[in-house]
């Protein structure tokens, strides 16, 4: 072994004397191996050392999250991803350039500060949602996840962060169709719009906030559109209608045929079956959503109503395994990011062990 590689060997197992390092079987392995006083076997034992010791910490400091690399399920569209935090990142950025909502990104990584955020600091990116009830046809556009839904007959569901009504605006709940579908729209603004400035009519370009493309409802004065300021995606940010990036927006245009379905719900809590275990997904509610919108913190934390209720149906004869406790944390952190909500498979617990299970559990 040359000089070089023997300084390298030997300062790899001064790291693994140092105090602070990681406490599992791999160090303890790793320390052990550079005590042998032999010193070829000293030299191949601290090499072999210094690979379980990245391995180790390769492997405990982030454990692969279940949704990274989720089963493939009826029930969930995407994947759960993260970011490594820059110095010169806020999220007002990073949301358009990762394709992720705004909202939905401070909702999943509560307590960093979306205008700066620590350098290094792993962000949680929300890209896997269990779908929200009822038919899955056509668009879909659940408010309580400000997310759009697309549904194919015999491909995935697709999903796609958006922005909806801002305070003082709705966009109404029901069912309804595509009635058409133009390239390069012109914008004719509404009276609330004219009242604050907007001229009768505005061209396709840059000022124009249709974007390039638009799916007209059968709803008079609503539209799904992209848009021409990204930063309002994944926000509270429209007089109603709702609004894509413009990537997003030009692939499901292309999809997109008149006649095509619109269901629009508002349904910030899911549930959904993956791999055979109960995930629940809550969401800030519509008050929530707001607040952290405009401020990127909750001033106060609930859980959503019928909670208990909806989770037992839906967990029907598996209801026994129902852990409580973690189903009360995420009602309250309300993260947007699907958590599995049953506890191991095994022997029936013990009647004084279900009780105090179900002691966690959220009240409505």
């Amino acid at each position: 072994m040359t000089a070089r590689r023997s300084r390298s060997v030997r300062s790899w197992c001064d790291s693994v004397r140092q105090p602070g390092r990681l406490r599992s079987g791999f160090v303890l392995a790793a320390r052990f191996a550079c005590r042998l006083t032999a010193r070829g076997a000293r030299r191949a034992a601290c090499g072999a050392a210094f690979l379980l010791l990245v391995a180790a910490a390769c492997a405990s400091r982030h454990p692969r999250h279940p949704l990274e690399a989720p089963p493939r399920s009826p029930d969930l569209v995407g994947r759960l991803a993260f970011h490594r935090a820059r110095a010169e990142d806020t999220f007002v950025d990073l949301a358009p350039a990762l394709g992720v909502g705004y909202v939905e990104l401070v909702a999943a990584n509560l307590g960093v500060d979306p205008w700066l955020p620590p350098a290094g600091r792993r962000l949680a990116l929300p890209r896997a949602r269990l779908l929200p009830s009822g038919p899955r046809e056509g668009i879909v556009v659940n408010l309580g996840d400000l997310r759009l839904y697309l549904f194919e007959p015999g491909q995935p569901a697709r999903s796609f962060p958006i922005g909806i009504a801002k305070d003082g605006y709705a966009t109404p709940l029901g069912d309804t169709q595509v009635k058409a579908k133009r390239e390069k729209p012109v914008w004719i603004p509404g009276p609330s719009a004219r009242r604050d400035g907007y001229p009768e009519k505005v061209e396709p370009g840059p000022d124009n906030p249709l974007g390039e493309h638009a799916l007209y409802l059968g709803w008079p004065s609503y539209l799904i559109h992209g848009t021409n300021d990204p930063r309002g995606v994944g926000r509270h940010s429209s007089r109603g209608c709702i609004r894509l990036y413009p990537k997003h927006m030009a692939w499901l245009y292309d999809r997109v045929r008149p006649g095509t379905p619109v269901r629009v719900v508002n349904e910030p809590v899911k549930l959904g079956w993956i791999g055979g275990e109960l995930y629940l997904e809550v969401n800030p509610d519509a008050e929530q959503s707001l607040e952290l919108d405009e401020t990127g913190k909750l001033s106060s934390r609930r859980a959503p109503e019928g909670l208990r209720a909806m989770v037992i149906r839906a967990a029907g004869r598996q209801a026994g395994r129902l852990d409580w406790p973690r189903i009360g944390r995420a009602a309250l952190r309300r993260s947007g990011v699907p958590t599995l909500i049953l506890l191991p498979r095994g022997p029936v617990q013990p009647a004084a062990t279900r009780e105090r299970n179900a002691r966690g559990a959220p009240q409505g």
